[in-house]
């Protein structure tokens, strides 16, 4: 009668640090939803809710507790439905850690959401009954409730691959503790597909890593939620800040070859507009007036106003009149 009262009393105890730590998790994520940018982070804390209140009623129907005796495996149901919302909670968020700057969701719509499921679990367990058969007292564990332990198994190690491929997202302390975590449920759900008694050895080892699976829990969004607040919350605000302040930067940068580019263009119009306007040019020399009142010859005055360079030649009727003794061109000579 001791043993029984006794480990009445270790599941109560594990069972209520279990929930403490999922409504706390919840209450953290739920009043900082306007902050927090990682929506993997707004869909754990708003389902965890909900497990937790599962969790409370597995810890109010176990075998011995005087509040639900019209039927003494309830727990067992409620166990299965809670593990089975926690692990594909865990597994679909990842969806939402991939999908942060495309994927906009309201956590508002998810809490609804959770609560119709949860809804559903319980009408289908004390009012309608047609949830599975989990235990029964002349054979043990039935198929389904093994079965279903094993395939929330295989979600939980979908899962921890998710979070290896995404482990660039997360700190490494946080990635480490999450990992244990996940692990740790894993092994509690295999301990729990051996028991043959609600008290059995294998229902003690699956409840303490159940309750090394939510300490670590507690460390991931508890704990550094408290002592680094920042850290949790404004991550991803920070990594914005990061990136936003490179892309400035770059822009500065091309802001400034811009400004270089606009000067050189400008420079050159400059000269283009110098060329193209009235130039006072000498009607006999030919020589040009500039802004200093100086006369220059135009091979000089375009020389220093633009890139053209000379090369000296002579036309046709200047060698005539210069030079006419000398067939320059290579003319023929004129016929009769």
């Amino acid at each position: 009668m001791t043993t029984f009262v006794n480990y009445l009393l270790f599941h109560s105890l594990v069972e209520i640090f279990s929930i403490v730590v999922a409504f706390s998790v919840f209450m953290i994520t739920w009043n900082s939803k306007n902050y927090i940018k990682n929506q993997y982070l707004l869909f754990i804390g708003i389902a965890y809710l909900f497990i937790a209140f599962l969790d409370l009623l597995h810890t109010l129907a176990y075998k011995g507790m005087p509040i639900f005796t019209d039927y003494d495996y309830y727990a067992n149901q409620l166990w299965i439905a809670a593990r089975y919302m926690e692990s594909i909670t865990l597994l679909f968020a990842f969806y939402f850690l991939g999908a942060d700057k495309t994927l906009k969701f309201k956590p508002e719509m998810i809490f609804i959401v959770y609560m119709v499921f949860t809804t559903i679990f319980v009408l289908s367990i004390f009012i309608w009954k047609f949830f599975p058969v989990c235990f029964a007292a002349d054979v043990g564990l039935t198929t389904f409730k093994k079965i279903s332990e094993y395939i929330i198994c295989l979600i939980l190690v979908g899962s921890i691959l998710l979070l290896h491929n995404n482990r660039a997202r997360f700190e490494k302390n946080i990635y480490r503790l999450l990992s244990l975590s996940i692990g740790c449920t894993i092994i509690s759900e295999l301990a729990f597909t051996f028991y043959v008694s609600n008290y059995g050895i294998s229902n003690l080892i699956g409840h303490y890593f159940k309750l090394f699976s939510f300490y670590l829990i507690y460390r991931v969004i508890i704990e550094t939620g408290i002592r680094n607040p920042y850290e949790l919350i404004f991550k991803e605000l920070l990594a914005s800040n990061k990136n936003l302040n490179e892309e400035i930067f770059a822009r500065i940068e091309i802001e400034k070859e811009r400004e270089k580019l606009i000067q050189k263009l400008q420079h050159a119009l400059s000269e283009v507009k110098t060329l193209s306007g009235l130039l006072p040019i000498c009607s006999h020399c030919k020589k040009i007036r500039d802004d200093k009142g100086y006369w220059n010859s135009i091979e000089s005055y375009i020389r220093e106003h633009s890139e053209a360079l000379f090369s000296h030649s002579i036309c046709q009727e200047c060698a005539k009149k210069y030079y006419p003794d000398y067939d320059l061109y290579d003319e023929a000579p004129e016929k009769d």
